[in-house]
């Protein structure tokens, strides 16, 4: 009975664990959104489906009607995404072509995103 006990403990964990993600993402405040970025740089809204959690802050699907799908960083607590510009917009219609901006920086900053609104 012992041992059942302690395989069930393990089974539990090990699937709590897969659950959560890979390893350094929080599930609670997720470190990328996706964005929609037209042929211009410009972007364009994302229609994204989200849980009902007030907890989770992930969203489920995303899908861009208009532009390029892209995976952005969102900007850590304290940090502002770049200003909008002509160029910044250039910038980031070219390192998106890879399908993410995570790495990617603009005049030495990182070209993140506001998180999202709950």
């Amino acid at each position: 009975m012992r041992r059942l006990i302690l395989a069930a403990a393990a089974l539990t964990a090990g699937i709590l664990s897969a659950a959560a993600g890979p390893p350094g993402s929080d599930v609670y405040n997720p470190a990328t959104r996706i964005i929609c970025v037209d042929v211009d740089g410009q972007t364009r809204p994302a229609v994204c489906q989200t849980t009902a959690s007030r907890l989770d802050g992930r969203d489920d699907i995303c899908r861009c009607p208009v532009g390029r799908r892209v995976d952005a960083p969102v900007c850590a607590s304290g940090e502002r995404p770049p200003p909008t510009s002509r160029a910044f917009n250039r910038a980031r219609q070219l390192a998106s072509g890879d399908g993410s901006l995570v790495g990617d920086l603009y005049r030495g900053r990182p070209m993140c995103v506001a998180p999202r609104n709950r």
